[in-house]
């Protein structure tokens, strides 16, 4: 796990060497990506320069430095994160001259022998520059879900395109941050390439750079199965399918050179990762990483699970059922506690390293929580993240999963009229809206017209920010649709070939967990304090799976089919009625308690009204004034002074009105933290949506 930098020059020309001479400083920016060495190559050509700092997790010696440079000195790599499987693949590569044990040295040696299609071949979390100078072809690349950052820039007065795994390390570069308000405002910057700065793009899965051409590519999607094909698989057969592949999953993901801890909450996420942990530990004697697991004392400790905790009054600390799972599993529980002094005190370091705004303070408890494993000499950590956009686990899909179930009745497709005026598929809807409009979400785009006939993409623009909030100016007309921006993730898939809940699971992955989710709740907080996270749930293997089983073994209970059939024009009941992921609650229930296996699903959030006067109340009036507002550019001062108000008046009626201002003005302080720690010019007006050509 490290950090990259990398600049190629589009025109062929050599690199100047004001630009490369930088990249140390670049570096710098990223040492907490990657304390423990660095190293800079320029191509012998000048045309490209990678630069690397290192978190040394897999080969602990100067072997494992990078970059990674061929032997006859022609192509080049650098990368961050992880590649599993790595022993097979040097087995695979006989010819290879490994030099280390390191799993980043099999990236080159695959690309050696198959050029790009390499990209296939891995398995993991990364991001990946490599530079071959025999054909001046240069290619950025990330993992299968964006877990991995890379974003890349253009720079106007060189000519030269640059690649970060940060935005901020382009700031040493000549870089000039500006806003991207259309981005901002259409909600762009979490659910495509945009991001909330002009002209910086997040690399989609892979570019490839030649002869000045930059060229986006593809090398694999998320697919299902059609809708119409009826699946002979037994639950049975099904439920240990998964059950297989997701021990594999973590059991790959427990090999490291240093320890390996465990983010543990009240979920059944996290719980099935301690539990499947500590069922291999016990019955095949792996080890946490460099650890052996045993009782305290000795060479050996127990599994080390991290958890955090809220104060008990919010009603959303989980700590205590984190406590009786770790307890039941015998491993070892540490708490990170956080009162709403501690959330206030880290919120503008936070906000720095996850480069974007957010609606929630949950990140900040994510910031939190990945300093707990770091101080007790862990730099690995297993998480959850990726379950709920596979198993179906939020309860938003409610409504689509019924346009299925209906259109399976009636013998016809999801997307006609009369699934869509549905009373059942309206009811469904109208509990989402109204779940939504509780934590002050904005309902009003359920009703909007939609581009294609869903409600997950009405919900993921519930907490964009409204267009009373932005400046005539910056708004410049009509701002754009962010339902639209939402639903052009779909463009160009068969979504209506499948069941629309496995369209909603598309739509979701590609946009909110890989642009959002990812980031501010995944590596950019917990890389800020050097702790790499493992995604179980989103290993290829297992999730390639999990995409075509049937939708009633993800969101419904098969013997709740059996109950309330609509195939049989049956009422299928409330969506409270649902149990959320019930493939993965039967394929994890030998490894967790009867209490995580029954539990529903409760989303992790911060608490989100704060007492007039408070930390938090005088942490967002110190950076939302007048001035930091109009140095934005693009946020009228009093439409944001109104909800400051709002945010923590105690006499305030409408909790729900309450809700929606405080996280219009967590936004708002966001933002102004981005402005002030990057130096970003206020804004002018709106930007257009530059795309990279196919």
């Amino acid at each position: 796990m490290c950090g990259i930098v990398a600049v190629v020059s589009a025109s062929g020309a050599p690199l100047a060497p004001a630009l490369t001479g930088s990249l140390d400083a670049a570096l710098d920016r990223l040492t907490h990506r990657g304390p423990d060495s660095r190293g800079i190559h320029l191509s012998p050509d000048r045309r490209a320069a990678l630069a690397h700092c290192r978190l040394s997790i897999n080969d602990l010696s100067p072997a494992g430095t990078q970059p990674l440079v061929s032997t006859d000195g022609k192509v080049c790599a650098v990368v961050n994160g992880e590649i599993y499987d790595y022993d097979a693949h040097r087995a695979a590569l006989p010819a290879y001259p490994f030099q280390s044990t390191s799993d980043s040295e099999v990236v080159l040696a695959l690309y050696l022998a198959h050029g790009p299609a390499a990209l296939e071949h891995l398995r993991g979390e990364f991001s990946i520059c490599i530079y071959d100078g025999r054909n001046g072809t240069f290619i950025a690349a990330r993992d299968r879900y964006g877990i991995k950052p890379l974003f890349w820039r253009r720079d106007v007065e060189s000519g030269a395109i640059m690649f970060g795994a940060e935005m901020k390390a382009f700031l040493p570069l000549a870089w000039e941050p500006e806003w991207d308000v259309e981005s901002i405002a259409d909600g762009g910057w979490g659910q495509d390439e945009r991001t909330v700065f002009k002209g910086v793009q997040k690399v989609g899965q892979y570019l490839c750079i030649q002869a000045g051409r930059i060229e986006s590519h593809t090398y694999w999607d998320l697919s299902y199965p059609v809708v119409s094909v009826d699946d002979p698989r037994s639950d049975e057969e099904m439920v240990l399918g998964v059950r297989e592949r997701l021990v594999d999953a973590v059991r790959a993901r427990l090999v490291a050179d240093v320890p390996v801890g465990i983010y543990l909450s009240g979920g059944i996420d996290s719980a099935s990762i301690a539990g499947i942990a500590a069922h291999l530990v016990k019955t095949e004697g792996k080890c946490m990483g460099s650890v052996s697991v045993g009782d305290a004392g000795g060479d050996t400790e127990p599994i080390r699970c991290f958890t955090i905790a809220f104060d008990s009054s919010s009603g959303l600390n989980e700590s205590d059922i984190a406590e009786r799972t770790a307890e039941h599993l015998g491993v070892n529980l540490t708490k990170a506690l956080m009162s709403e002094s501690s959330l206030a005190d880290d919120f503008e370091d936070a906000v720095y390293h996850i480069e974007h705004h957010t609606h929630d303070l949950n990140f900040v408890g994510k910031y939190a929580l990945s300093r707990l494993p770091r101080k007790l000499g862990y730099k690995c950590v297993l998480t959850g993240e990726g379950s709920d956009e596979h198993f179906a686990g939020y309860p938003l899909y409610g409504p689509d999963f019924l346009r299925g179930e209906i259109a399976a009745k009636n013998g016809g497709g999801w997307a006609d009229a009369d699934i869509e005026e549905s009373p059942l598929v309206q009811d469904a809807e109208d509990s989402i809206r109204d779940s939504y409009d509780a934590i002050g979400g904005d309902g009003r785009y359920f009703s909007y017209p939609r581009q294609v006939p869903l409600s997950t993409p009405a919900a993921m623009a519930g907490f964009n920010p409204p267009p009373a909030l932005f400046t005539p100016q910056a708004a410049g007309g009509p701002l754009p649709d962010p339902v639209a921006v939402v639903a052009r993730r779909l463009t160009g898939t068969p979504f209506r070939k499948w069941h629309p809940l496995h369209a909603a699971l598309y739509t979701w992955t590609r946009g909110h967990l890989a642009n959002q989710f990812l980031s501010c709740l995944g590596d950019r907080v917990e890389m800020a304090h050097s702790v790499e996270a493992r995604t179980p749930f989103l290993d290829h293997k297992l999730t390639e799976y999990v995409n075509h089983l049937p939708p009633r073994v993800k969101l419904w209970h098969p013997a709740a089919l059996a109950a309330s059939d609509i195939r049989k024009g049956a009422n299928p009941g409330e969506p409270s009625e649902y149990t959320e992921k019930w493939a993965l609650r039967e394929a994890a229930k030998p490894f967790i308690t009867a209490e995580i296996y029954e539990r529903r699903k409760h989303a992790y959030t911060a608490p989100s009204t704060w007492p007039s006067g408070g930390p938090v109340h005088a942490l967002l009036a110190r950076l939302v004034t007048r001035p930091n507002v109009d140095r934005l550019g693009f946020l009228q001062w009093e439409e944001v002074e109104r909800l400051l108000d709002v945010a923590f008046d105690d006499q305030e009626t409408s909790t729900r009105e309450v809700v929606r201002a405080w996280r219009l003005v967590v936004m708002t302080a966001c933002w102004v933290v981005l402005s002030q720690r990057f130096d970003v010019r206020p804004a002018n007006g709106r930007t257009s949506n530059g795309q990279v050509s196919n």
